[in-house]
């Protein structure tokens, strides 16, 4: 008997190939401000090479990088806050980076109207990224929307809503996907059709700046789940804010609940602003059954120009510490670093740390 059951384990080890497994990397806000456009021009172009250098292995390694892009591609003139029109380079620099699916529906998709809309999506199809939230019509979103995506056997679907626009209107045909539980409803029916191995919800919500969820995103995340979904990620307040995983009361399931992944690159500098957290999820297929194998976040901080005295702005994960960083930079990531830990290691519920460099 005693032989059997080591045979079993060992099979069973063995049937636990790179197919039965996945790795998805979410990171918060992809942001663009004026002076991210300045420091990033070189002679009648943009270059962001040196931007995302250290962290683009991090994020090439996972099966699948997520992220928020919460600016338009709308041509020029190119312009920071309060109305974003990113430059082309940046896309490609987002693309180098590793990204595979870009998010659209954010309280900035519309700031270039229409035609900043129409052509956001225009680049991310040129680039062939995967994108959700925004549609150039209504045939278009029930053609591309839920998002599924087939990556090492499994079937990833991701859904995308933001709470508002900055009390910008949609110009028809456009379609923006704004949170309304009804229409939620119906898209969680259709991801099912589709027979997914697993669906998450990506919300542009919250308050910003606010270090804690509201109680109804806190709600909205739960009614989520009971609708079926897996796992919810958050996005917008431009601070880090508690992350959990939930046990599901009806199945072994655990969920995964991010509330706000912070800003990813940004010029912003207003303390626990100027950072966030990449967090990786580890999903594995047993007997036809896939669950949350695992999920951590590792913590990043962007260093300005103003701090670095280099030409562009760098994100760093918080462990890349060497001659390249000055005392001034040192000084200010320890004050993310001490701030965030602080809330993370208090109000974390089953998400622990990890660390690259």
């Amino acid at each position: 008997m005693k032989q059997i059951f080591i045979l079993f384990l060992l099979w069973f080890g063995l049937s636990l190939s790179a197919q039965d497994q996945i790795s998805l990397l979410f990171v918060g806000d992809l942001m663009q401000h004026q002076a991210q456009i300045d420091a990033a021009r070189q002679g009648d172009g943009y270059n962001y090479n040196d931007c995302f250098r250290h962290v683009k292995k991090e994020i090439s390694e996972a099966d699948m990088a997520i992220g928020n892009l919460e600016v338009t591609l709308g041509g020029k003139p190119y312009r920071g806050y309060p109305a974003f029109s990113a430059p082309d380079e940046y896309l490609h620099a987002i693309k180098e980076a590793g990204f595979d699916v870009l998010l659209t529906a954010n309280n900035h998709c519309l700031d270039k109207g229409k035609l900043g809309l129409e052509r956001t999506i225009l680049m991310l199809d040129s680039l062939k990224i995967h994108h959700a939230g925004t549609y150039r019509n209504p045939e278009e979103r029930h053609k591309n929307y839920p998002l599924l995506i087939e990556k090492n056997g499994f079937r990833i679907v991701l859904l995308n809503y933001t709470y508002g626009t900055n009390g910008l209107k949609t110009d028809a045909p456009n379609v923006v996907n704004y949170i309304n539980r009804e229409q939620i409803k119906k898209d969680i029916l259709d991801a099912r059709r589709k027979l997914p191995d697993v669906i998450i919800a990506c919300m542009h919500w919250g308050v910003e700046y606010c270090s804690f969820p509201e109680r109804s995103e806190c709600e909205l995340a739960n009614w989520l789940i009971e609708q079926g979904v897996d796992h919810v990620i958050g996005s917008h307040p431009h601070v880090l804010q508690p992350m959990e995983i939930v046990k599901d009361p009806r199945t072994p399931a655990r969920h995964v609940i991010v509330y706000s992944l912070g800003n990813f690159i940004s010029n912003m500098s207003k303390e626990k602003t100027d950072g966030g957290a990449m967090v990786r999820l580890k999903l594995q297929r047993i007997f036809r059954i896939t669950r949350l194998a695992d999920c951590e976040y590792a913590l990043v901080w962007t260093s300005r120009p103003v701090l670095s005295k280099k030409n562009n702005f760098e994100l760093y994960p918080v462990t890349f510490i060497n001659k390249s960083i000055n005392n001034e930079e040192l000084n200010v990531m320890k004050r993310f670093l001490k701030g965030t830990e602080n809330l993370l290691g208090k109000s974390n519920g089953g998400i622990k740390e990890y660390f690259f460099e």
